[in-house]
């Protein structure tokens, strides 16, 4: 019997970060990545997505904007703080989505360009009206989100399986 669920994958750049002295891995939000973060948040709530889990990079950047954005959700979902999203390639985040238990149906991944654009767009076999092109024009800025759906198990995801179907980011 094939498993014939209607999941989405939540895809989240991390807000605007601080140019800063620091080890990248610690750079913190900038003023307009504070600024920018409940704004997603509140965007997403307003989608009608609710996460079942949030995959979060733990960069300092990547965790001050899930603090932010998540608290504008009408729930928090669970919550699990990822190493491996840090840095990660479009293979590796493939394979981390593979990774998700079955009883999920909303995952939001929330980490870092060039990986989290290339995720997008890989996944993306198809899209509503012109979010694709658009999606990638933008270059997937900080803050953005896209909402991707497909039909299946976790373990199917690959190139191509999934319908872009929302690209938000807040100043396109």
């Amino acid at each position: 019997m094939s498993d014939v669920t209607t999941r989405r994958i939540v895809l989240v750049r991390h807000s605007k970060s601080e140019w800063t002295d620091t080890d990248d891995h610690e750079r913190p939000l900038a003023e307009r990545g504070r600024k920018d973060a409940p704004v997603a948040g509140r965007w997403l709530a307003g989608s009608g997505v609710t996460p079942d889990l949030a995959v979060v990079s733990t960069a300092a950047r990547a965790r001050e904007t899930w603090k932010l954005l998540g608290s504008e959700l009408p729930a928090r979902p669970r919550t699990v703080y990822e190493d491996r999203l840090y840095e990660a390639s479009l293979g590796e985040l493939i394979a981390l989505t593979n990774e998700t238990a079955n009883d999920v149906n909303d995952l939001l991944l929330l980490g870092h360009n060039p990986g989290i654009h290339g995720l997008a767009d890989a996944l993306a076999g198809e899209a509503e009206g012109d979010l694709l092109p658009r999606m990638n024009r933008s270059g997937f800025p900080s803050s953005a989100i896209a909402v991707l759906t497909f039909q299946g198990s976790w373990k199917s995801v690959e190139h191509g399986i999934a319908r872009l179907n929302a690209f938000w980011a807040p100043h396109a």
